[in-house]
């Protein structure tokens, strides 16, 4: 009895869509199908793509993935692999509950007992971003990620290059030597400004350089990748193996698939087996809710290939509700040395308080993607 009988979503403040499907033994599965600035979309996208799983099996999670991606003519791209995502870490709760195991279980067991966290750390000044650092060490964090600059010209200043260089001096002087520190180019870097950077932050030795160039001009990568020895991560908008395998082939060191973009545990484990054969790291995307967390850590725990996990707990753009607000028990996705441990409960490990998601969603609530212009009035990359 575990045929699909129902399928719900719930749009919930900060900015997440929350998805429930439902079986006829009474057993619920949750997933995140969140899309930053087009959840409404996703959500109509959920409805659509509900009606091919209604009255079917939901153990069937491999089928239900290969029909919900290519049983279309028009496939791919963020809004069809976000909302499959959702469905995706959905079935696996399903699954995990049914059988009375935690999904890394399922997934042919731990390789590890628990998962580096590292947190997000603001301020436009050095003196703030040494603040910043301090209180998530302060919160046992042993890794920080930091946006690397505001929006950028295009052909970059001395004092806006230079800017970037004193942003991350000043995390690694609070860091020391045992710590890390990320730094996040956001896409907002032309590949010149981004080859010109370089140098400068070499010295502070990060832990990875993000998405370096948007997605889009991902055949530059290569060239970005051979002019500086810091590793090279991107992937938070790339949403299958086929499009990784050009950033792969072009040398990263890090992928990033966010797993309530790129079609969920399904494909985010067949992108991390193809990341092995080219000796690439996983670090997913995740400033989303508790239940894209929980989905990440899963494949995390069986994953050999995995080096960190992004979390939002405590961000600056939680506005109205935080990501553990919506856990009926939160003592899973408490930090321990700056890590989580392995979690041991059926499904994906973590307990929705279902009652609190309801009442959110009844809540009109829509997060949009700022606009960002230049001085001259044309548009930047944000």
């Amino acid at each position: 009895m575990t045929t699909i009988t129902r399928v719900e979503t719930f749009l919930v403040a900060p900015r997440w869509l929350f998805v429930r499907v439902e079986t006829g033994s009474g057993i619920v599965g949750w997933g995140e199908a969140t899309c930053e600035g087009r959840s409404e979309t996703v959500r109509a996208a959920v409805d659509q793509l509900a009606e091919l799983l209604i009255g079917r099996d939901a153990l069937r999670i491999e089928d239900h993935w290969q029909v919900l991606t290519k049983g279309s003519f028009y496939r791919g791209g963020p809004i069809l692999a976000s909302a499959v995502a959702g469905l995706d870490q959905a079935l696996w709760d399903i699954a995990g509950k049914h059988f009375g195991a935690p999904v890394h279980q399922l997934l042919g067991g731990p390789v590890r007992d628990r998962i580096r966290v590292y947190g997000w750390v603001g301020g436009d000044e050095p003196g703030e971003v040494r603040d910043h650092v301090a209180a998530q060490v302060e919160a046992g964090l042993t890794a920080v990620k930091m946006n690397a600059s505001g929006r950028m010209s295009p052909a970059a200043s001395v004092a806006e290059l230079d800017g970037v260089a004193a942003r991350v001096a000043a995390a690694r002087e609070v860091l020391g030597d045992d710590r890390d520190v990320a730094v996040d180019l956001h896409g907002r870097f032309t590949l010149a400004n981004a080859r010109r950077v370089m140098p400068l932050l070499e010295p502070y030795r990060p832990l990875f350089v993000e998405e370096p160039v948007v997605p889009e001009n991902s055949h530059l990568m290569g060239e970005f990748v051979r002019s500086t020895t810091v590793p090279v991560a991107t992937g938070e908008r790339l949403y299958s193996r086929h499009e990784f395998l050009p950033v792969f082939q072009a040398g990263i060191a890090v992928a990033q698939p966010d797993l309530s973009h790129a079609g969920g545990i399904t494909e985010v484990r067949k992108i991390a087996a193809l990341a092995e054969v080219y000796d690439v790291q996983l670090a997913p995307h995740c400033p989303l809710g508790p239940i894209a967390l929980a989905a990440c850590l899963q494949v995390g725990f069986a994953t050999p290939n995995y080096l960190i996990q992004e979390q939002s707990i405590g961000i600056h753009y939680n506005l109205d509700a935080e990501v553990l607000d919506y856990c009926l028990d939160k003592a899973p996705l408490t930090f321990v040395d700056g890590h989580v441990e392995r979690l041991t409960a059926p499904g994906l490990g973590i307990e929705v308080d279902e009652q609190a998601v309801r009442a959110a969603g009844k809540r009109a609530h829509a997060w949009r993607s700022p606009v960002w212009r230049h001085r001259d009035g044309s548009y930047a990359e944000w």
